[in-house]
């Protein structure tokens, strides 16, 4: 072997050892930001604190305040990327289902009654999210979506022209609504049809047709969800 072959192998080996170096930092990296995502989710499924705080976290995870810091600068700011992750995961099983139809109205009966099924099989997952507000709320971008769906409904004169701000808090209204009441034992089973069509009629459907949209055969399952809670935790970068 010549001594510039030698220098490439040398090379590639000190190559190999930083690219391992670098994986193995970032999977600690990963299982560290779980662990405290795992934490605050742990303490907010017991109800030990409505809002834990980084002591509570970190003592649960048995970690110092420094290492906190180094991935999340606030319990707010931890509280915010576990609840979007939630939202997202629930927004990556329904969007398939939703999307099976061209109409924008069935795209918003769809994901009201879906969000009800969320509560109905999911409950710690909705009540996550109904105690701590849904994150499309105050980040707009959780549910380009709906607002999508909203612009091109008054587009084709299937919703009532109005603000879409004011169209937008009538769906997620009605979606946390369904979510609050499913989560009841004495909620009526049609509950989430009721308050689809209720939206719909609010956005300027005719009635029949609203019913008629907030009852057709939804052809999802209980494995629609999965293990919503690991993958939104499992999922940290």
């Amino acid at each position: 072997m010549t001594a510039i072959e030698k220098g490439f192998a040398a090379a590639g080996e000190l190559w190999e050892v930083a690219d391992h170096r670098q994986r193995v930092a970032a999977k600690r990296r990963q299982r560290m930001r779980s662990l405290l995502l795992g934490s605050t989710l742990r303490l907010l499924m017991e109800h030990r604190n409505p809002s834990p705080s980084i002591d509570d976290i970190i003592g649960l995870a048995q970690v110092s305040r420094g290492t906190f810091y180094k991935y999340f600068p606030s319990s707010e700011a931890i509280m915010r990327e576990l609840t979007g992750r939630m939202a997202e995961q629930w927004i990556r099983a329904i969007d398939p289902i939703v999307r099976s139809h061209d109409d924008p109205a069935e795209h918003i009966a769809r994901g009201i009654r879906l969000a009800a099924m969320l509560a109905a099989h999911q409950p710690v997952v909705a009540g996550i999210l109904g105690r701590f507000g849904w994150p499309g709320c105050q980040a707009p971008s959780m549910l380009d979506f709906v607002r999508r769906d909203l612009e091109d409904g008054v587009r084709r004169n299937r919703f009532t022209r109005m603000p879409i701000t004011l169209a937008f808090n009538i769906v997620t209204g009605a979606a946390m609504s369904a979510m609050h009441h499913m989560l009841e034992s004495e909620c009526s089973d049609d509950f989430s049809e009721l308050a689809a069509a209720v939206a719909l009629r609010a956005l300027g459907v005719e009635s029949a047709t609203a019913d008629a949209i907030s009852s057709s055969p939804l052809n999802a399952n209980l494995e629609l969800f999965g293990d919503m809670l690991g993958a939104a935790i499992n999922d940290a970068p």
